[in-house]
C-alpha cells in the first residue's frame, strides 16, 4: 500500500506565503506523476499544480499561475508547493495526489491519481 501524507497548512492573512508539502511511501512503486488540488467549501475540487517526477513538465491552474511554484525531491519522495501573495479565494483543503501508473490522462485531471492524501486546510484571512 502506498500513503500520501501532505503537511503545512494553517491560518495565514492576505498577502503572506506558505509552502506544504507532499510526502509518498509505502511499498515499492515508482512516481509518475504528482499534483495539487484543492477543495473549498460548497466548490467542486480543482486542479492548483502538477509536476512530472522526471521534473520535464510543471503545470499551473490559472488562478494560481504567478503565484506558486511546484517542486519535488526525488530522493525523499516529496513534492512542495510555495504559495505566495495568498488571497481569501485561496481559502480550500488542499489535496496531494500521486500517480503511480503509466496513463495518458492529463496530470491535471483528478482521475489520473490513484492515491490521494487526507487534506491539508488553509485558511487565508483577510
Amino acid at each position: 500500500q502506498v500513503q500520501v501524507v501532505e503537511s503545512g497548512g494553517g491560518l495565514v492573512q492576505a498577502g503572506d506565503s506558505l509552502r506544504l508539502s507532499c510526502t509518498t511511501s509505502g511499498r515499492a512503486f515508482i512516481v509518475y506523476d504528482m499534483g495539487w488540488f484543492r477543495q473549498a467549501p460548497g466548490k467542486e475540487r480543482e486542479f492548483v499544480a502538477a509536476i512530472k517526477w522526471s521534473g520535464d513538465s510543471i503545470y499551473y491552474a490559472d488562478s494560481v499561475k504567478g503565484r506558486a511554484t511546484v517542486s519535488r525531491d526525488v530522493a525523499k519522495n516529496t513534492m512542495y508547493l510555495q504559495m505566495s501573495s495568498l488571497k481569501p479565494e485561496d481559502t480550500a483543503v488542499y489535496y496531494c495526489a500521486a500517480k503511480l501508473r503509466v496513463t495518458t490522462a492529463s496530470p491535471q485531471s483528478h482521475t489520473s491519481y490513484e492515491f490521494w492524501g487526507q487534506g491539508t486546510q488553509v485558511t487565508v484571512s483577510s
